[in-house]
């Protein structure tokens, strides 16, 4: 691949919460803006890879551990073991071939894509991504977060509880909390550089970003957090995405800043404000392709010559 490629995923946050601090309330900024983390969003991308049998490296994966006394806990594996699991590598301390290990990580598709800091005894690499995702601002001025008491099924059995006897307290089934946004929209910017990986092409140890690699990017960025239905983010679902493809000298701003959202009563409406940015740039942009959520949204463009595609069904409206 020779062209870059520039672009918005937009995510869409209904009664759900897209991306919690340790607070659990959602992540914002010091002057209390909404946003979402780049993980938030590679994360569901990953699990999607994973899921179609990809190489996937930097993701949890569990495994059982032996305790004191016998016991038996399940404990996240450390990186090591992951690459040694999805490698059939017997001891990563053993291997000395660097390129090999080059090799194996461009082959995991979450490495390829995002890059990697691979800091094991032996072998300390770091792999600049060709996909470059920015922070998700939420764009609705009246996203708020939403607490909610939850009953448990159950009493506290702790031994603390039942210290209290039979008071009222101690039979009582224990509360939690949900916290969720009623609504909000986080849009985030992307650029894909496939001549970053210019040097470990002269390597060697990949041929580098290709066509299929951003076809297959593209097709996560456009369905993965719909399909990444955990209980605090069944409500979270990808409504806009945009992907300008350029040649490969061309450099844009983060587009994030150029959209607008509008409320609506049956449809919200996204304008795309890009074509000042745009202006002059006709030779040098290959294609603009815009897929959206038909039944939730409408959008609005202030430039011509873009393609417009149902995001579930992957066909040109």
């Amino acid at each position: 691949m020779n062209k870059r490629v520039y672009g918005l995923i937009c995510i869409s946050s209904r009664m759900a919460n897209w991306n919690a601090d340790f607070t659990g309330f959602p992540k914002t900024t010091s002057e209390g803006d909404i946003f979402g983390s780049d993980k938030a969003l590679k994360y569901p991308m990953k699990k999607s890879w994973d899921n179609a049998g990809d190489k996937v490296l930097y993701i949890k994966s569990m495994k059982l551990s032996d305790g004191k006394k016998g016991e038996v806990s399940i404990v996240p594996k450390s990186l090591k073991e992951r690459y040694e699991q999805i490698f059939n590598v017997e001891n990563l301390k053993e291997e000395k071939d660097g390129k090999k290990v080059l090799t194996n990580l461009f082959e995991a598709k979450d490495v390829k894509n995002f890059g990697a800091t691979f800091a094991e005894e032996g072998n300390n690499i770091s792999i600049t991504g060709a996909v470059q995702i920015g922070q998700g601002f939420n764009i609705y001025g009246d996203a708020e977060a939403d607490e909610q008491k939850i009953l448990s099924p159950f009493r506290d059995g702790s031994e603390k509880a039942n210290k209290k006897g039979d008071n009222e307290e101690a039979k009582n089934s224990t509360l939690g909390s949900k916290i969720v946004t009623k609504e909000a929209h986080y849009c985030y910017p992307f650029v894909i550089n496939p001549l970053a990986y210019k040097e470990f092409v002269e390597l060697g140890v990949t041929k580098g970003y290709t066509e299929k690699d951003y076809e297959e990017f593209k097709e996560a960025a456009i369905s993965s957090a719909t399909a990444f239905a955990t209980n605090s983010k069944v409500g979270c679902e990808n409504e806009l995405s945009v992907f300008i493809k350029t040649d490969s000298t061309l450099y844009l701003p983060n587009l994030d800043r150029y959209v607008k959202f509008i409320k609506g009563e049956e449809k919200n409406t996204f304008e795309l404000n890009f074509k000042e940015v745009m202006d002059g740039l006709e030779g040098r942009i290959e294609s603009v392709k815009i897929y959206y959520n038909t039944l939730t949204i409408n959008v609005k463009a202030n430039f011509e010559g873009a393609k417009y595609y149902n995001i579930f069904s992957k066909k040109e409206v």
